[in-house]
C-alpha cells in the first residue's frame, strides 16, 4: 500500500498517533486466557483535516502455552484455535507482525507514541499489554495505559455505548453477521471514531 502518513497528525492529539485495534481472545482475563486475533487500523489527516483509516494490519495468533480458553469465549467469536487454515503466528512473531508497521508510522509523522483506539479499549490494551509482558517484546508503540475510547464517544455523540447500535445510529450499515472477528469490528470502529471526531470539528 502507498503510504499516504504526514506529520499533521502529530499536532491533533498531543503528538499521539491514534491507532485503532480489536482483538479476540479466549476469555476476558489477560493474564490466562488466549489471544487468538489482532486487528488495527492506523489512522491519518486527509488534505481537508479530517481522519481517515489508512491500512488494516491483521493476524491470526496461537494460544501462548499454557492458556486458557474459555468455550463460551468461542461460541461468540466463533473462532477454532486448532484450525489447520488460520495460519496462526506465536505471540512474539505476531506482534512484530501488528506493531513493527506501526512504529514505522509512527517515525513517518513525527509522532512519539502510538495511542490506542478501540470499543471498551481497556480491554484490547490490557491483552495486548500482557502479550508484551509474556514475550518480553521490546519497544511496545502504544501508551501504556492512556487510550482513546468510542464507548464514551458514542454515548455522547448517539447516546448508545453498543458498538453495533452507535454505528446504526451514525449511518454506518452493520452486518451482523460479520460481528466480532477483530477485523470487521476494527473497521466499523475505525469509522465511528473518524465519524464522530470529524463532526466535532466541523461544529
Amino acid at each position: 500500500m502507498k503510504q499516504i502518513y504526514n506529520s499533521a497528525i502529530s499536532h491533533r492529539f498531543r503528538g499521539f498517533l491514534p491507532v485503532v485495534v480489536d482483538v479476540e481472545t479466549g476469555g476476558f482475563n489477560p493474564k490466562y486466557d488466549a489471544l487468538l486475533e489482532i486487528a488495527a487500523i492506523i489512522l491519518h489527516l486527509n488534505e481537508h483535516g479530517h481522519l481517515e483509516p489508512t491500512e488494516t494490519l491483521f493476524c491470526n495468533v496461537a494460544p501462548f502455552p499454557g492458556a486458557n480458553i474459555e468455550p463460551k469465549a468461542l461460541e461468540f467469536n466463533h473462532i477454532i484455535p486448532d484450525h489447520p487454515f488460520r495460519d496462526a503466528k506465536p505471540e512474539l512473531e505476531a506482534l512484530h507482525f501488528i506493531f513493527d508497521p506501526i512504529r514505522s508510522a509512527i517515525t513517518t509523522t513525527n509522532c512519539k507514541r502510538a495511542i490506542l483506539v478501540g470499543h471498551n479499549a481497556a480491554f484490547d490494551l490490557s491483552f495486548l499489554n500482557a502479550a508484551v509482558q509474556r514475550t518480553a517484546y521490546k519497544h511496545n508503540p502504544f501508551h501504556p495505559f492512556s487510550t482513546l475510547d468510542t464507548v464514551t464517544l458514542a454515548a455522547m455523540a448517539y447516546g448508545h455505548t453498543v458498538l453495533a447500535r452507535a454505528c446504526q445510529r451514525a449511518g454506518l450499515p452493520w452486518q451482523s453477521q460479520e460481528a466480532h472477528s477483530s477485523i470487521y469490528d476494527v473497521s466499523m470502529t475505525a469509522q465511528l471514531f473518524c465519524k464522530i471526531m470529524n463532526q466535532w470539528l466541523s461544529k
